[in-house]
């Protein structure tokens, strides 16, 4: 049974998303203030948190930049409007997604079933450990883990699928409309900036130089691929 965390100040809201979900066979835990959200998403392992970003005590940002430093539980944010800056800076905090206020409560659906899908064809089928290996990257894909120049680093889900399915694609180049329907699905309604803004946060974690990529290049006026 999937596990979800919701987390919002306004309990109508709340009450409505996790009766729909639970309609659907998911177990839902819900908090109403960002030190709870992030108590809870301490104390238990979650498949997906839905997260706002307008909270009490902790914003909802600060609140998915904490859960990043010990988990990669996929984070889908939630604005309030539709504004580019709540989008960006959500995703730049380490948040896999983001959709705004006022939203189909059937399009949230959608989306946390497409995560709970990629999540689940990635989980181990097999005793052995598959590999991906590139000069100084070292890819775990049943374990989800990742080494770079023998060091682990911590990588979000979305920016995970985003490095597999690049080293599983070497000299593709793929337009970002393509990446975003690939890694974030075909419900996803979002902003080809949002792969803009994981490949650079991918490129700061993989790259010597992130301002001179040797992995992730450019492929001006066309989109990305990995080298």
């Amino acid at each position: 049974m999937p596990s979800i965390l919701v987390v919002d100040d306004e309990k109508n809201i709340v009450k409505g998303i996790k009766f729909s979900l639970e309609q659907d066979g998911m177990q839902v835990d819900a908090a109403y203030d960002g030190e709870e959200a992030l108590q809870l998403a301490r104390e238990k392992k979650y498949d997906v948190i839905i997260l706002d970003v307008m909270l009490p005590k902790l914003e909802g940002t600060e609140v998915c930049q904490q859960i990043r430093e010990f988990s990669a539980v996929p984070v889908v944010m939630v604005t309030a409007k539709d504004d580019d800056m709540d989008k960006i800076m959500g995703l730049e905090y380490g948040a896999d997604d983001y959709i705004t206020k006022p939203f189909n409560i059937l399009e949230l659906k959608a989306r946390i079933k497409a995560i709970l899908r990629r999540t689940t064809l990635s989980k181990p089928v097999a005793r052995k450990a598959e590999k991906l290996v590139l000069r100084d990257i070292n890819v775990d894909t049943q374990a989800r883990r990742v080494f770079v120049r023998e060091k682990e680093i911590n990588l979000t889900a979305r920016e995970y699928d985003l490095l597999e399915f690049f080293m599983n694609n070497i000299g593709r180049v793929f337009e970002r409309e393509e990446l975003l329907t690939r890694i974030w699905g075909a419900e996803n309604t979002g902003d080809v900036r949002t792969v803009d803004v994981h490949v650079r946060r991918l490129r700061e974690k993989i790259e010597e130089s992130p301002s001179d990529p040797k992995y992730i290049n450019t492929k001006w006026g066309v989109g990305y691929y990995f080298r």
